[in-house]
C-alpha cells in the first residue's frame, strides 16, 4: 500500500509542478512551452482545442491563470495527502477528474491518478 501512496503521490506532482511552472512561464514571458521545431513548432498541446471550444483563448492571461491555479491546487492538495489528511483523497479526485481536459498527458496522469485512488480505497477498506 505505501508503493501505491508514493505512485500517486510522483504521478499528481507532474501535472502539478509543470502546470505551475509553465503558467508562471507563459505570464512572465508571455508564451507557453512549445515544440520548437517540426511540425508541431510553436503549435500548443490538442488541450487548446478543448479550452477553445468552451470559449476560453488558450493563451489568454486568464489561462495562464488557470494554469498556475491548477498547478498549486494539485501541490497543495498532493502535499496533505502525502500527510495522509482524510479531506485529501476526494480532493485529489476532484482535480483529477478536473483535469481530464488537459489532453493528452494530463488527461492520461489524471486517469491514472484516479485508478491508483480507487485502489488504495479498495485496499484500506479490505484491512
Amino acid at each position: 500500500m505505501r508503493l501505491l501512496r508514493v505512485a500517486i503521490i510522483v504521478l499528481a506532482l507532474g501535472p502539478g509542478l509543470f502546470m505551475t511552472f509553465d503558467g508562471l512561464r507563459a505570464l512572465t514571458v508571455g508564451d507557453y512551452l512549445t515544440p520548437t521545431s517540426g511540425p508541431y513548432a510553436g503549435q500548443l498541446g490538442p488541450w487548446a482545442g478543448v479550452v477553445s471550444a468552451v470559449g476560453l483563448t488558450p493563451r489568454s492571461t486568464v489561462m495562464k491563470i488557470i494554469f498556475v491555479v491548477f498547478g498549486l491546487s494539485w501541490v497543495g492538495v498532493t502535499a496533505a495527502f502525502a500527510r495522509r489528511a482524510r479531506w485529501s483523497v476526494g480532493a485529489l479526485a476532484g482535480l483529477a477528474v478536473a483535469t481530464l481536459w488537459y489532453l493528452p498527458v494530463g488527461t492520461a496522469v489524471s486517469v491514472l491518478v484516479l485508478v491508483g485512488l480507487v485502489l488504495l480505497r479498495r485496499r484500506e477498506a479490505g484491512r
